[in-house]
């Protein structure tokens, strides 16, 4: 008998009403349009025509293999660099980097999870300073690392209240982990983009990673982009799978369609190569 990959993750009951956050605008939070990039001086272009439309309650993974070009996606969704064609859309309008008041409203919404928590944060840094960077950088405090949603962030990443005066090489790397995404959420974003966010992790610790994201969704209603090649991760935080290869999209819908019953070649080879337990040896 072999271990299946578990189907997407439950929505949030019916009725339930999430913590207030920004108010969500109609249409996808980020998209990208027929996006292109190369780098200058590169034979052959790291994306070819993505599109992928980032929606409000909707998830999404970003899977494919080494050099598919997931992680240069995400870096033009954040607007750290420019497509080569096509165009990035945030809220509805086009995303440009020199609309100074356009970039502060996106990194508003939108923030980020680093793949090494050992690297992401600042040694110099307590951590109440790194959590409240986010607030301080987008005018929202005054108070900096003494701001009551300092407090708040870390006690919903699991924290405790003195975390705030520590460092971050005073905490394991999970730990370090839940310190990153408590900056990434402390200014309430509607979505958060995460490359790999647990595959530094042992698995324990994935595992509970991968929970708290999961509670976190449901009660701030946040929004996840996540680059991964842990199909199982995807299956439970994701309910839009996108599947790249050489930097085309091969295919893309449900993860439950995806993961379940895969209709490109390259899909399914990427699920066949997910390692599986061995069957129990008979009596």
């Amino acid at each position: 008998m072999t271990s299946p990959i578990p189907a997407a993750g439950p929505t949030p009951a019916a009725g339930a009403t999430p913590a207030a956050g920004p108010i969500l605008a109609a249409g996808p939070i980020l998209a990208a349009d027929g996006v292109g990039f190369a780098y200058r001086g590169a034979a052959t272009p790291v994306l070819h025509g993505v599109t992928v439309d980032i929606t409000a309650g909707r998830s999404v993974a970003l899977v494919g293999e080494s050099g598919a070009g997931k992680t240069t996606l995400l870096r033009l969704l954040l607007g750290l660099t420019r497509p080569t064609s096509g165009r990035i859309r945030f809220d509805g309008d086009e995303l440009k980097l020199r609309d100074r008041e356009q970039l502060r409203r996106l990194r508003r919404s939108v923030q980020c999870v680093f793949q090494d928590p050992y690297s992401s944060l600042d040694p110099r840094q307590r951590v109440g300073a790194i959590v409240s960077e986010p607030l301080r950088s987008l005018g929202l405090t005054a108070s900096g690392a003494g701001d009551p949603r300092v407090a708040e962030a870390l006690e919903a990443v699991g924290l405790p209240a003195d975390a705030v005066s520590r460092y971050p090489h005073e905490f394991s790397g999970g730990q370090r982990q839940r310190i990153a995404i408590a900056r990434a959420t402390v200014c309430r974003p509607r979505l958060l983009l995460a490359d790999e966010p647990v595959s530094a992790l042992d698995v324990t610790t994935r595992v509970r990673i991968v929970d708290l994201l999961t509670e976190l969704k449901e009660t701030m209603g946040l929004t996840i982009a996540m680059v991964s090649h842990d199909l199982s991760v995807v299956a439970a935080l994701c309910e839009h799978t996108v599947v790249l290869e050489h930097g085309r999209v091969v295919e893309q819908g449900d993860t439950a369609a995806v993961l379940g019953a895969p209709g490109h070649p390259y899909t399914q080879r990427l699920i066949a190569s997910v390692p599986r337990l061995p069957a129990a040896p008979e009596d």
